[in-house]
């Protein structure tokens, strides 16, 4: 390794761990979950410490996500002995960091998808800008979201979670901060100032004032278009909502006209297992919620579509999936339940508290 993938540091009183691949916007590797998990307890046992910030270096982005080269080797090989320990080891730390003992402050400034959001949005503090753009994109892979992706979704407003599942787009910080992914927006150009006054907490009372001074608003265009997005969205099938996506589109809005080649493009499978996930996830904690992830991630690594999708999307980058079924009519309601089963050969998540 040319060179370590995580960077800690204690500044005064603020534990800092930096994501260190900034060449893939700080993809987790699984290397990185564990020396991640490793900091928390070093901070964790460290008297001075009274909080800890994570973010990522260079200017590109906080996370990306996970590493989805390996996650498709692994789907080629059919290989659910070597992917288990990945998502189980993730899935825990992302639990982890929600009931961590300390403040943990995230700064999600640029591409926070998937993964990213599993480590940030869980967070006690969660601090966006004017280039976050967040999102939980897995169903463009012919996948659904993961890392607690679908109890987040479940628990935005109404029809907004299936808008960002379904459709995997990216939304800005003001956006994030509507959707219940962060709290709060601080301009780019003062992150480091931020980061500076936060090392001088004496408690972690602190935190919240000095985080108010450094607060932005702006307006989020998703809650300006909600008025659409929650009649349409909240529809009980993917092809309800196609419809009524559709139906908004030829009225000339540019935002369903998005949302509608976004559809129209993702894999049939993949978004009727979204919605449904999004669905179960109304009714389980966030640690029930991971549970189920483990179940309806192994299922796809075991299947096809997500193998596919990370070919067309990131391998030969040809943009063009087949998709098996390739029409959500061909979806039927067995081959969505199977994603919940459990997976021959691999334990259900036991979440350590």
């Amino acid at each position: 390794m040319s060179q370590a993938e995580i960077l800690t540091s204690v500044q005064g009183g603020l534990g800092v761990i930096t994501l260190n691949r900034p060449k893939a916007v700080n993809a987790l590797s699984y290397n990185m979950i564990g020396l991640l998990d490793d900091a928390l307890t070093t901070f964790e046992h460290d008297d001075a410490v009274h909080a800890v910030l994570v973010r990522g270096a260079g200017d590109r982005g906080f996370c990306s996500g996970g590493d989805v080269v390996t996650l498709h080797q692994y789907a080629v090989d059919n290989d659910l002995g070597s992917a288990a320990p990945f998502f189980r080891d993730e899935y825990q730390l992302d639990h982890r960091i929600s009931v961590y003992p300390k403040p943990y402050i995230a700064i999600m400034n640029g591409l926070v998808l998937g993964g990213g959001v599993g480590i940030s949005a869980s967070a006690s503090h969660r601090v966006v800008t004017e280039s976050t753009r967040l999102g939980m994109p897995e169903v463009g892979i012919g996948f659904s979201p993961d890392v607690g992706g679908p109890y987040y979704l479940a628990n935005a407003p109404d029809g907004v979670g299936n808008y960002l599942g379904l459709t995997g787009t990216h939304i800005s910080g003001a956006d994030a901060i509507y959707a219940g992914f962060a709290d709060l927006r601080v301009p780019d150009d003062r992150i480091e100032q931020l980061v500076q006054r936060l090392a001088t907490i004496s408690e972690p009372g602190h935190i919240d004032a000095i985080l108010a001074e450094f607060e932005a608003a702006e307006t989020s265009v998703l809650e300006t278009e909600a008025h659409w997005i929650q009649d349409v969205f909240c529809a009980e099938t993917v092809e309800e909502i196609l419809q009524g996506v559709q139906q908004v589109s030829e009225q000339g809005n540019e935002l369903a006209e998005k949302a509608l080649k976004a559809m129209q493009r993702h894999s049939p499978l993949g978004m009727k297992v979204t919605l449904e996930a999004i669905k179960r996830a109304r009714n389980l904690s966030l640690a029930e919620t991971l549970v189920q992830d483990l179940r309806t991630t192994m299922n796809a690594v075991a299947g096809t579509e997500l193998a596919e999708g990370i070919r067309a999307q990131l391998i030969d980058k040809d943009r063009n999936p087949q998709w098996t079924p390739a029409r959500l009519e061909d979806v039927d309601d067995h081959q969505v339940a199977a994603f919940f089963a459990p997976v021959d050969g691999v334990d259900d998540l036991v979440i350590q508290t």
